[in-house]
């Protein structure tokens, strides 16, 4: 996969800032496995398999997925992500989805920041493997 970060304290950012750059880490893992497994399709069928795995709804499952294969740092993040109050709602999807979506987002944030990209690994191919 090649991701690549300074290994750091990811526990110092607010939950939400984790969950920007998770969101970011988490779109680039799709968009690898989108392409990987689909080739040189065209880029809206590419686009349209991407954002049913990246929308609030599929990230809230995946959140589920993985919530009894997180040590005790990681459910930590991944909870603080689900409880951190943004200003902004997803246009589809329930609050509760897109609490466990920030979440989730939080948890792949704070795997990168710390580099801890085999971690992100294992638990994106834990994520795919039930979705496609």
């Amino acid at each position: 996969m090649g991701l690549q970060a300074t290994k750091g304290d990811g526990a110092g950012y607010s939950p939400l800032t984790l969950a920007y750059i998770g969101d970011a880490v988490f779109e680039l893992l799709v968009r690898s496995h989108v392409l990987a497994r689909d080739g040189n399709s065209q880029a809206a069928k590419l686009h349209k398999k991407s954002a049913a795995l990246v929308c609030a709804k599929a990230q809230s499952d995946a959140y589920f997925k993985i919530y009894d294969r997180l040590n005790d740092d990681e459910l930590q993040v991944l909870k603080r992500g689900r409880n951190a109050r943004s200003y902004s709602t997803a246009k589809n999807a329930s609050i509760s989805d897109y609490r466990h979506a920030t979440g989730l987002e939080a948890l792949f944030g704070y795997l990168y920041l710390t580099g801890k990209t085999e971690r992100i690994e294992e638990l994106f191919s834990i994520i795919i493997c039930d979705s496609g």
